[in-house]
């Protein structure tokens, strides 16, 4: 046989059969399907291969500061300090553990969203019908397709009746795919291929028989996997950010220690001196506590999202989403409830929109003008020529019958008086559906299809309770209203019926009474517009990308707020240039528009990174197989957990539980958040390490034996520092994060004003150490142990009343958002605490170099260690007084 089959949709029915070597009613042989099950193997695709154990914890220690601190450790090692090697080793272990436990656990989340079921599905077999697994159907089998079955594979229809089928999650379109069995042009989109069925996608009426054309890698679904592991994954703007710091930081101390060794041995320092000093200036310049810190402000982010049913599979997602300047989303069951609803009636003498609110019909525009006995009639018709019920069925007959009852109409009672004799079954060839009723006055049809159609089928209309001829005046006019309501993005059925004493029962869908027309959408969500208003407050551009009609998804981007009413701007997929052929004009014309239509999978991936090579961060939400690949290529993928096909939620970085847009403006807010905590906190940490650089240096030269220790210093950074600075990162954060633009994401965490606010911070805690040595030095005559250990304690108080300066600019010093922050007074507290345990037990006095000291060098310290508070918010009222 031949296979893959090119463009099977292009070929008969019969040229199909006798490529694929198959029977079309009695399909093919145990044997051949054996050896082609042989040759071309299972019928799976390759999912995501999960990160092993050992993967994910290594991955925790790749990161540059992490790899200073294995040097400071090394170093240590080489000098035979053991205390020193084991206190830096511990902080590597528990950043490691902790990043290590939070990804474990994203993944035990990922993993109960999953669904292990088995699919089976029938097949015909030397005549025989027979269920097999679906990993076990083979190119040219003969499969049998009915209402609620998962389809196994791509395949081209061979018989059907009534056959619809939901391909939403493949192309985005919400309503349901009739199916048929003619031959289409070469170049037929995806969306549009009525003759064939694809795997991963679902029968919701009617039944068929299909030849199987494509299995696992030459499915459509197996062709969007492949793209999804091609997508390479980008690495995230944070890592990025903390990367650059980190080498920034090796920059600092390689120049610092070369003046110190200058200087050392220009004043006739021994090269131990010189070296002690130099390991000092090393431990000094590394923010120990960063990894820690960084790490536990995310997983806390994670978790306050979990609780906000939203799952992090990545923890730097959040800081990320934070960042993000472009949201690519699909339509369908994202911005809609991919649920069809009826929008409008429209009868000869009006026009009515009505919605369902607490089971009861509601008419927005007040009362309805057009009679009873007209409205009633169309539902009537409705009920009758419908084979759904309230849950079950065709969307569109679903929705006539949720209509029917919330107007009060008894829908069984009235199925029992109008008793079905016959039925015209829907095609797309008839483009309608007619049904025959028999009731205790004689004869009921009832018809709905496409305007055009059954007007054809209409010699008289309804109007007003008076039935008159239809006149041709009468039927343009119809026409034309129908083509309006299909404009604004309603899909639109007309209404007829005939009532009659004697009926040609074989010749029943003549000469009917025309009574309206119904308009069905699928709406948005009801919170969509307020989250998306949110979003653009924010400066974040929403895109809609979808696989539907162009004009159903500009209307539905003008009702959520994505456009404006006079926009008509729509990108369809084929109108857009070759892969690699974007010109200027055509990347500049996608980066202005808010709405893609008739979009395939890579033109997806295509468009994420034409946002993303124009400088945006690029998150993409979605939920069928068609946005598996951008989900990826994205620089953060958010899937919807509920109605998310399982590649999708494999590929996301994030999944929203609650499938709520709103839940993304949240966790946006979140992420901005988030930021500006780590932001504050790494301002904090860095001003605190610069602060020692500082200090080590100065009093290397100025006082050598007074200088502070390496163990005091990782003292410092590991108990002092982290304290105050896991304060900032659970704070939260600034109120007003989502009414400013997203920040840039080339600029650095701490960008070139911020190095000068924290050379700024850090020379002015310098300068209260120095002070405080040296006012201890003359005015108590202490010796140079005392000095040091003065130093210590004027250095941890100074840094920890420093984060009371990390507050908002214009901000009130006792009401802001330090002030507010509970944490900030326990870690001050527990500071505290802990430096009174030092100097009280006798053994870490001994590790740490310290004495008992008198009571007034602890006031003196303490007293010139508020000196830095004191200047800087000195100085912010000033700031603030000036403007």
């Amino acid at each position: 046989m031949k296979y893959p089959l090119d463009h099977p949709f292009s070929l008969t029915v019969e040229e199909v059969v006798r490529l694929a070597q198959t029977d079309s009613h009695k399909g093919i042989s145990d044997h051949d399907a054996a050896k082609r099950h042989k040759a071309y193997g299972p019928n799976t695709y390759q999912t995501q291969q999960q990160k092993n154990l050992w993967t994910i914890l290594l991955s925790q220690f790749r990161n540059p500061i992490v790899y200073l601190l294995v040097f400071g450790a090394g170093v240590s090692v080489y000098f035979k300090d053991l205390l020193e090697t084991i206190a830096i080793l511990i902080v590597i272990i528990i950043n490691a553990l902790i990043g290590f436990f939070m990804e474990m656990q994203a993944r035990s989340s990922m993993n109960a969203l999953k669904k292990m079921e088995v699919i089976h599905t029938k097949v015909i077999r030397n005549g025989e019908v027979r269920s097999i697994p679906a990993e076990a159907v083979v190119p040219g089998d003969l499969v049998l397709l009915e209402a609620g079955d998962i389809i196994p594979a791509d395949g081209r229809i061979v018989a059907l009746s009534r056959l619809l089928c939901d391909e939403s999650s493949l192309t985005g379109e919400s309503l349901p795919a009739d199916k048929a069995t003619g031959v289409l042009p070469a170049d037929t989109v995806i969306g549009d291929r009525q003759n064939m069925v694809f795997k991963g996608t679902s029968v919701i009426n009617g039944n068929g028989r299909m030849v199987v054309t494509g299995i696992a890698a030459h499915t459509q679904l197996g062709a969007i996997t492949a793209l999804v592991e091609n997508a390479t994954a980008t690495v995230t703007p944070l890592d990025q950010k903390l990367n650059r710091l980190s080498r920034k930081l090796i920059w600092i101390t390689l120049v610092m220690t070369a003046i110190f060794a200058v200087t050392g041995f220009i004043r006739g320092k021994t090269v131990l001196t010189i070296i002690e000093t130099s390991i000092a200036l090393a431990v000094a310049a590394i923010p120990e506590g960063l990894p820690i810190v960084a790490t536990v402000a995310l997983s806390y982010g994670m978790l306050l999202m979990a609780k906000r049913n939203a799952i992090v599979k990545k923890l730097s997602a959040i800081e990320t989403l934070g960042s993000t300047g472009v949201i690519l989303t699909d339509k369908t069951g994202t911005l809609t409830e991919n649920k069809i609803h009826a929008d409008t009636f429209a009868f000869p003498d009006e026009s009515i929109k009505v919605h369902i609110e607490n089971n009861l019909l509601k008419f927005p525009g007040g009362a309805i003008k057009v009679s009873n006995e007209n409205f009633n009639k169309l539902l009537l018709t409705g009920i009758l020529c419908n084979n759904a019920d309230e849950v079950t069925g065709d969307p569109v007959e679903m929705a006539l019958v949720q209509v029917a009852i919330a107007a009060g109409l008894d829908t069984n009672t009235l199925i029992r008086q109008y008793v079905r004799i016959a039925e015209l079954p829907f095609s797309s060839e008839l483009m309608m559906m007619g049904t025959l009723h028999q009731t205790a006055n004689g004869y009921f049809a009832a018809a709905k299809g496409s305007v055009e159609r059954l007007l054809e089928k209409c010699t008289q209309i309804q109007s007003g309770g008076r039935i008159k001829n239809l006149d041709s005046d009468s039927s343009k006019a119809i026409l034309v209203r129908s083509e309006k309501m299909a404009a604004s993005g309603l899909r639109v059925l007309a209404f007829a019926y005939r009532q009659d004493d004697l009926l040609n029962t074989y010749n029943y869908l003549n000469d009917l009474v025309y009574i309206g027309m119904a308009g069905f959408v699928d709406p948005p969500r009801i919170d969509i517009k307020g989250a998306i208003l949110s979003c653009r407050q924010a400066g974040i551009k929403v895109v809609m990308i979808t696989g539907d009609h162009p004009q159903t998804a500009l209307n539905i981007a003008r009702k959520v707020g994505l456009t404006d009413e006079g926009d008509k701007e729509v990108i369809t997929g084929k109108e857009l240039p070759q892969s690699g052929s974007l010109n200027k004009a055509w990347t500049r014309r996608i980066l202005a528009t808010a709405v893609f239509a008739r979009v395939s999978p890579k033109q997806k991936l295509e468009i994420a990174e034409v946002f993303q090579q124009a400088g945006a961060i690029v998150a993409m939400t979605g939920d069928g197989v068609n946005d598996a690949p951008a989900l990826k290529k994205a620089d953060v993928g958010i899937a919807m957990g509920l109605r998310g096909t399982q590649v999708a939620k494999e590929t996301a970085s994030i999944i929203l539980k609650d499938d709520s847009f709103t839940s993304i403006a949240g966790a946006v807010a979140h992420g901005r958040e988030i930021f500006q905590n780590i932001q504050k906190f790494v301002v904090y940490l860095v001003s605190c390490n610069l602060s020692e650089i500082l200090i080590v240096t100065l009093l290397g030269v100025l006082i050598p034996s007074a200088t502070l220790l390496p163990l005091q210093i990782l003292f410092l950074n590991m108990v002092t520092d982290i304290f105050p600075a896991l304060a900032l990162g659970l704070g939260t954060g600034d109120r007003t994060v989502m009414l400013r633009p997203p920040r840039d994401p080339k600029k650095n965490i701490i960008t070139n004003k911020k190095w000068l606010t924290i050379a700024l911070y850090a020379a002015v805690i310098t300068s209260a150490v120095i002070i405080a040595v040296f006012y201890t030095k003359e005015v108590f005559h202490s010796d140079d142990h005392t000095c040091n250990n003065v130093a210590f304690i004027t250095l941890t108080f100074a840094q920890l009343f420093y984060v009371f300066n990390m507050s908002s600019h214009g901000s009130v010093f006792f009401n802001n958002e330090i002030t507010r922050n509970k944490w900030v007074w326990i870690a001050i507290l527990i500071c505290s605490g802990l430096m009174l345990l030092v100097f009280a037990a006798p053994g870490l006095r001994l590790v740490l170099g310290l004495s008992i000291l008198p009571f007034k060098l602890w006031i003196t310290a303490i007293t010139i260690s508020l000196l830095p508070l004191v200047i800087f918010q000195v100085y912010k009222v000033i700031q603030k007084t000036a403007r």
